[in-house]
Order: C-alpha cells, then structure tokens, then sequence
C-alpha cells in the first residue's frame, strides 16, 4: 500500500481494461453467403427490396457474427449514424439500467421514491416502482413530440432547469392510474428511470449514464467515438445529479447498434469478458407478467420488458417466442432471437399507416420479421449422424387408392394387414362421411383398401371427429381421436376389439392435447421397448394450432391404454434417464421446432428395428399453401422415443404435395430397415411412396 493505494488492484483494473480493449478491437464481423447460414439468398434479397420500398435506409441482418445482408440506401453508408428515436429507450435506458442491476445499486422492484426523494410523500407516485417505469405502466402520463402547449411541449423543447424535461417528468406529469395496473407508454417514465438509476450512481465516480455506458460497454464492445452519441448531445444539472436523456436522443451507426445487440445476444458477454451478468440480461427481457399493450390484427404489439419488448407470446405468429426487440419511433429497431443467433437492425421511415388502422408494429412484422422467417430453410436439428440421406422413388412411382379422403393413420395389426382412418370423403366406398376405418390389404405396388366403419356422419373440418393415431396391442385397435369438441380442440380414445366392426369410447377427454399419435412398434406391437404405449402429441388442445412448437410424450402401461389416470408425461431428466409425472403440468417437451414456426402438429412415430431408430414424420405447414399440392415436411430419427433427435430429411418444398398427414408403417419396412414406404394424404389420397435410407458408412 502506498499513499493510500492498493498497487496490486490498480495493476489488475490496468490489465483487465487492457484486455477488454485489445478483446473490443480484434473481433469483427465476418461476412458470409445466407445459404451457408440457413437463408434462401433469393428470399432473402426479396425481403431487402420490400423494405426499400417501404422507406428503409439501412439494414443488416447478422448470424452466428457472419453479415449475410447489410444495405443502405443513397446517401447512407456503414459509418453514417442514424437517428434511433426511442430505441435509445434499450439501448440507453435499458443499458443502463441493466449495469445498476449488476452492480446491486438498484433492483427491479425497488419504490422509485428511494432514487426520487421528492416522490416519498406523494400517496400515488410512491407506490411506482423502477420496473413500472422500465415497462411504461408506471401510470405517468405521456408527451409526444407532435403535443402543443403545457408541459407537454415544454418537456420536448429541452430547457433549462427548472423547466428541463427531467424536472417536468418528476413534479409536472400526471399520474393516469394505479401504478401496474395498466400499460400506458411514458416518454416521462423513461426520463424519471433515468434519473434514478443516475441517483443509485451518484458518488460512485460515473458522473452520468453516458460515462457508464461509454466506459463499462460501449469501449469495451470496440464503439468508436464517432459510432455514437446520445441525449440529444446535452446533460441537464438537477438536484445534483447530472441527467442524460434515455427515452430519445441517440444517434447511432447501424453496426455499433449491432455490437450491443450482440453483448445481449451473449447475455453479457464479450469475447471471454462478463462485461453484465447473464442473470441480468435475462431479467431485462424476460415477460413478467405486467400489463399488455393494446393489441388487434393490425397492432401485433410485443409484450413490454425492463425497456425492451417481447415475443413470448407469440404475437408475431412466425417469429420464435424467444424474441426481443428496442423499437422507435419510424421503426427504428435492434431485433434480436438468440435461439437462432440472428441479430437486425432496421432504420428508415415508417412502414405503417394510421389513417388504415395501421399499429406502430405492423409492418415490421408483416415486412421485416415475416419475411426473414419466410427465408429460412436450415434444418432445427442437426443431420443425422446414422442416416446420411433419403432416396424417393421417381414421382411416377407413387401409389394412390382412396382418392376423396385426407389423414390415413395407419398401424399394423394382429391379422396381418394395415388399418387406417380416412377423413372428409368416401375412402374406399360411394358414400361421404366425416371418418372412415378402414382395411389395407397387399403390399406395394399391389395394395387395396375397403372401408370398414363409418366412425363420423358428416361433419366435415374442425367440426367432425377424425383420426390422429392407431395403434394395435394384443388384437385390440385404438385409435385417437382429435376435434372432440367438435371445435377442433381436445382428444379423445376409441377402440376396437374385432378389427373395427364395432367399437367403444373413453368417457374422458384429453382437454390439454388436440392432435396425439401412437409410437407404432411393428405387427402387433411386437417390437415395443418395453410394456409401456408411448404417444407424442403437440403441446396444444387444438389440431389446427399454427404455432405449435413442443411436442410432448405420453406413456401408458399397455394394459390401461383406456385409463386416463393411468397416463405419464414425459417431464424432462434425472442424470440421462427420463423422468415421468402423472400431473400433465409437469411436461416437458421431448422435441422442440427452433426455427420458423410453421404447423408442425401433424405428425407420427414409427420405430424401426433394422436400424434401431425411431422415424418422427412432421408436417412444416405454411400460411397460404395447400399441402395437396405442394409444401414440405420433416423426417427425424432418435434412438429413444426422448431422443436426442436429429435430421434425416428437411424441405419446404417437396417436388409434390405431401398433404396434411404421413406416417411410415412399420410393415412395409425392410428386413435391415433401408427401404421403407411413406403413406401420406397428398391429393387427398392415401398415396404411398417408397424411399431408401443411406446410412453412413
């Protein structure tokens, strides 16, 4: 110790800043063609061009640190900073913020009055706390630049104290209502969590929240000087505190936008440098329940988080639920979905319209985030490292009897030959019902079909009851049944112990899964794992769900298939064995689709002995396209029916129409499990055709 200083933890703060400078000077971006990271190129560039006309001037969409695709128009160039609007919100606001987190000056739910002294007393305004301000639902009313006259204007003109916005913000605004009981966008909310978190800084050698930003992330993550500014180039002194503005603002170039953008993506961290712990990245954007914003079809607005904005709910239907956003105004917008590495930055006009009815986010999804999920074709899983390919028999090959009827699940019974269900039509007789059970007898390329049943009169689509799953066990048939609540939603077990002439039904519903399918273990069953009946079933009541996502397993004792109590749910692992709970709220999924999230509800199991693998056939159902006659789906293997599975066969477009529902029956699989047949219900038919798998040498 000399003259009062620790020499050894200068030396380290010395050495740690100059490896956090020489860690924010090596990285760079990499640039990289879109196919090599997942992207149709021409999907791609298609997105561009409709955001060029829709008032884009700079765009740049990253992946795993590669640019697939950055653009600017006339004028604009990578070294131009662009004006943010309120996106300084995240990237000022909720940096900030997300440092005072780490540095345990503030928490979330702290009462604003302990940064805002004047607040204390004030028997509304002490009940806001620093998450209600960082959500907008601090009840404090708003003030838009366009506002005329009043504090509202004065707020946005930037004056001197005591008529700077800061001071407004604090003893001028209006409370609107019960702090967190309601969402109400706040330009002075945003202003007065600035001026706590300066406060829970005050003394601490940070002068202001540019300071702290400027050297604990903005250096660090290699922004040069000329990257940035922010608060409108101007700091207000007030009660001594010195105030930066975070609801506006900042000028940014796109990339420097795009490096904080990356610290989140990594939850902090920075080459190897922790420069804001994970917990609170994650606490900055994670939904915790607080008032929605107003929301229709024309304002698909996300969720509101500590100064960020999330898709947790699905609101932008084709986006995954993982994703964040900053916005402002004329949608300039730092996008972030870490479950896909993706990073996009958007600056330009304003891509909706109020006069049509028009919400601020309208036409970011509809141009921007539609259209980027629209142009992904990776696979959500890795490739096999069992099966290297799949071989189709020529399209000419292709059998199909049946031909009025979609679905055809189908098992391999006792006797020998193939059941199957039909939907919407008249299978294999003259007469049209809602299902049909029916008999497939032969093997390709001689197979033919009779109707045994009519399980449903005439109650076409959701409306009507059809087959999801069969199974045989012992000779008895049992076959799920979806929409039955006759609404599409809920399922339903019916079974048969004479080969479907008659049948009985289960007095009970599975309210929580619309659309389960039986693991089918060869004749009989006879190739099953153990004694138990396993289904897989998207975790969804509905069987016409467009975002479903996980899929669920259930098992079942093979001798109480027909009791609901006696059903487990898969509910994740203990050590590498799977765990399993009788209260459905403990599942866990055994597969999730990480990418775009087309219909993948359709779906079936087979395992297959001659390869020692189990065969997961999914639909990847898009908006707008009529599977009978084009579309794609998915083939995944595991050697579990838990998993881990992985990618045999993925396309968007198959060379014809795969219709809505497939399964690969067990019978007609080869001895060592290379040739095998896809039945599926393209055409609305019940359409076979063979395939080869390769399997790796």
């Amino acid at each position: 110790m000399i003259g009062g200083i620790d020499i050894q933890a200068g030396m380290v703060a010395i050495i740690l800043s100059l490896n956090l400078h020489a860690a924010a000077q090596s990285f760079q971006w990499g640039n990289d063609l879109p196919e090599d990271q997942g992207f149709s190129a021409q999907k791609l560039y298609a997105m561009r061009d409709t955001l060029m006309e829709h008032g884009t001037k700079a765009l740049l969409v990253i992946r795993n640190d590669e640019i697939l695709l950055e653009w600017y128009a006339s004028g604009w160039h990578p070294e131009r900073r662009h004006y943010t609007a309120s996106l300084a919100k995240s990237l000022v606001g909720g940096m900030s913020l997300s440092l005072a987190l780490d540095d345990e000056r503030v928490n979330a739910d702290d009462p604003a009055w302990k940064f805002i002294p004047q607040w204390q007393l004030n028997p509304r305004k002490s009940q806001i706390t620093l998450r209600h301000l960082a959500t907008h639902t601090s009840g404090l009313e708003d003030a838009r630049p366009k506002n005329k006259g009043g504090w509202k204007q004065t707020f946005w003109e930037r004056r001197d104290p005591p008529n700077d916005p800061f001071t407004l913000a604090r003893d001028q605004t209006p409370l609107l209502f019960e702090p967190g009981s309601q969402f109400q966008y706040s330009n002075p909310g945003m202003a007065m969590l600035a001026y706590a978190v300066t406060s829970a800084y005050r003394g601490s050698g940070y002068p202001d929240i540019r300071a702290l930003l400027r050297e604990r992330i903005f250096v660090p993550v290699g922004l040069e000087q000329d990257d940035w500014s922010i608060g409108y180039g101007r700091t207000y002194r007030v009660d001594g505190l010195d105030l930066v503005a975070n609801w506006g603002g900042g000028n940014f170039t796109p990339r420097a936008v795009a490096r904080i953008g990356r610290l989140m993506l990594r939850q902090g961290n920075w080459e190897g440098h922790q420069l804001i712990d994970s917990s609170c990245i994650m606490q900055m954007v994670e939904y915790t329940g607080t008032p929605l914003p107003p929301r229709h079809d024309r304002q698909p607005a996300p969720a509101s988080t500590l100064c960020w904005y999330n898709n947790f709910d699905g609101i932008w239907q084709k986006a995954p639920h993982d994703t964040y956003l900053g916005a402002g105004a004329e949608n300039q917008h730092l996008i972030i979905i870490p479950g896909m590495n993706i990073i996009v930055v958007r600056n330009g006009a304003s891509m909706y319209h109020e006069s049509n009815g028009e919400g601020f986010y309208y036409g970011v999804e509809k141009y921007l985030v539609n259209m980027l999920m629209d142009a992904l074709i990776e696979m959500p899983y890795p490739g096999s490292e069992l099966i290297r390919d799949i071989e189709f028999a020529s399209a000419d090959s292709v059998i199909r009897i049946g031909c009025s009827c979609d679905n055809w699940p189908v098992t391999w019974a006792d006797d020998g030959h193939l059941y199957t269900a039909g939907g919407d039509g008249k299978a294999f007789g003259s007469t049209r019902k809602s299902m049909w059970f029916c008999r497939i007898t032969g093997n390709p390329p001689d197979i033919s079909g009779e109707n045994i049943k009519a399980l449903e009169s005439n109650r076409d689509g959701s409306s009507g009851k059809k087959g999801s799953g069969l199974l045989c066990v012992d000779g008895t048939i049992y076959l799920w049944v979806r929409n039955a609540d006759r609404n599409g939603n809920m399922s339903q077990l019916a079974w048969s112990v004479d080969h479907g002439q008659t049948w009985s039904w289960s007095k009970w519903k599975f309210e929580k899964f619309g659309y389960p399918a039986f693991i089918n273990f060869g004749k009989n069953y006879r190739e099953a794992r153990d004694q138990y009946v396993y289904t897989v079933t998207p975790d969804d009541k509905s069987a016409y769900a467009t975002t479903n996502k996980d899929m669920i397993l259930l098992r079942v004792p093979a001798g109480r298939i027909t009791g609901q109590g006696s059903y487990e749910c898969f509910a994740g692992f203990e050590g590498d064995d799977p765990r399993w709970s009788r209260n459905m709220d403990d599942r866990k999924p055994v597969f999730t689709y990480a990418g775009t999230p087309y219909n993948t509800g359709r779906t079936s199991v087979s395992y297959n002995p001659g390869i020692g693998r189990y065969l997961w056939w999914q639909i990847l159902e898009e908006e707008d396209v009529d599977e009978r006659d084009e579309g794609g789906f998915a083939i995944y293997e595991a050697p579990k029916p838990w998993g881990p599975w992985r990618t045999v066969y993925f396309t968007k477009n198959w060379d014809m129409g795969p219709g809505e529902c497939a399964s690969i029956p067990t019978k007609w699989m080869s001895r060592d499990g290379k040739t095998c047949y896809l039945v599926f219900s393209g055409q609305d038919c019940f359409s076979v055709r063979k395939f080869i798998l390769e399997i790796h040498q």
